[in-house]
């Protein structure tokens, strides 16, 4: 346990200290226009559970995104335009505004750990940042398996200065702090481990299930594969279209929902190939009611991914007592404990026949019971619970 650590607990169990005014607390979100929603929901969670402490007064944080490039004629739709605004708002907008914020609250909550490029104009011994995962890092401290242009990599260096200024950095795992301290990326005495939780939405009601949503409709009755995150390389989404194709001509009926993200071009290649088309369903802007009912109701969460900073969708779907197979590598080793199926990393053979043995509704998935106990071990009140104490410290 680290020394702020110990202070977060010496703070929680300890009488309060008497002030005259609630810790005024800034919670930094992301635009919205970027569509994180993992990272909408952590900062939604932590400013929720900040409303149930009466010594804390936060405050959500998130000036307008300005469309310059955007705008312009016969360009708007153009990648390099959006990539344009996207770099002027967060390296020019939200830290013009920040600036502004200083003396408006006491300590700083950045809650995406790639937007610390507001570290440079936040007192810094004031700030902290959750740290979801080092990909932002990634191809600075790994060029060769991350290339990028140097325009990105010199934002990077000025987000991952920034966050080496913070009082603390928050983790979601021992596996990222491991990735944290091996790339000597941060002081580990500011090091402070907050697990995530799931929202209220998630759990299992099995007389909830019926999903009256239109879009949604067919899949009553019909075994499906559901996936949830965006298309990132790391994620494996061409991985999840190869076991899916596999798994077709044993069951016929069987359809994937894919939940957020956008095909990338091998990923289109791959559906064509297979002619999987007509058996996905790729859906965006699923709120937590309707992602809660498919967990519920799907064959067999699949997540693939070569590395995770947590795996939100692993234990959002064990609350749901939905039966999960994940790639066996250690993030999820220590989230999913024993409630998840495990699969060697991108062994395809080894995926379909796991995956057949779950969709035969084989004996291979933990029962229910330790599905759902291993869910309960987390919860946002508790995520924070050690940040808010964490914060008390630093308050002046």
């Amino acid at each position: 346990m680290t020394p702020l650590m110990e202070d977060a607990v010496i703070a929680a169990d300890s009488p309060p200290v008497v002030k005259t005014r609630a810790t005024r607390l800034a919670v930094l979100y992301d635009y919205p226009e970027e569509q994180w929603p993992s990272m909408d929901l952590c900062a939604d969670m932590l400013l929720q559970q900040a409303q149930t402490h009466r010594d804390v007064a936060a405050t959500r944080v998130c000036p307008p995104f300005r469309r310059r490039l955007g705008r312009l004629p016969g360009v708007g739709a153009a990648g390099w335009a959006a990539n344009g605004d996207r770099f002027l708002n967060r390296l020019w907008d939200y830290p013009r505004h920040a600036r502004t914020l200083r003396d408006a609250f006491d300590v700083f909550h950045i809650c995406d750990h790639s937007y610390c490029q507001l570290a440079h104009e936040l007192p810094a011994e004031r700030t902290g940042v959750l740290c979801h995962d080092i990909d932002t890092f990634r191809c600075l401290v790994e060029p060769e398996r991350e290339r990028r242009p140097r325009w990105f990599r010199w934002m990077m260096r000025r987000v991952l200065t920034g966050f080496q200024k913070v009082a603390v950095v928050f983790h979601t795992t021992q596996t990222v702090k491991d990735e944290l301290l091996r790339f000597g990326l941060v002081d580990p005495k500011k090091l402070v481990q907050a697990p995530l939780g799931y929202a209220p939405e998630f759990h299992e009601r099995p007389e909830s299930d019926a999903i009256a949503d239109g879009v949604l409709a067919e899949l009553a009755g019909r075994p499906f594969v559901l996936h949830v995150g965006n298309c990132i390389p790391r994620k494996r989404v061409d991985f999840l279209l190869r076991v899916f194709a596999e798994l077709r001509p044993r069951f016929p009926d069987l359809r994937l929902v894919k939940i957020g993200g956008d095909w990338q071009r091998d990923h289109r290649e791959l559906i064509d190939q297979h002619g999987l088309a007509s058996a996905i369903r790729h859906l965006h802007g699923v709120g937590r009611s309707t992602l809660a009912a498919l967990y519920r109701q799907t064959s067999v969460l699949m997540i693939p991914s070569d590395s995770e900073g947590f795996g939100l969708p692993a234990l959002e779907g064990l609350a749901c007592g939905a039966p999960v197979l994940v790639s066996d590598i250690p993030v999820f080793r220590e989230v999913g404990g024993e409630a998840l199926v495990f699969a060697p990393l991108l062994d395809l053979d080894a995926w379909r026949e796991t995956a057949t043995q779950i969709l035969a509704q084989s004996s291979i998935v933990p029962s229910i019971e330790i599905r759902l106990a291993q869910a309960r071990k987390y919860s946002w009140s508790e995520h924070a619970r050690i940040i808010l104490a964490a914060y008390r410290r630093l308050a002046p």
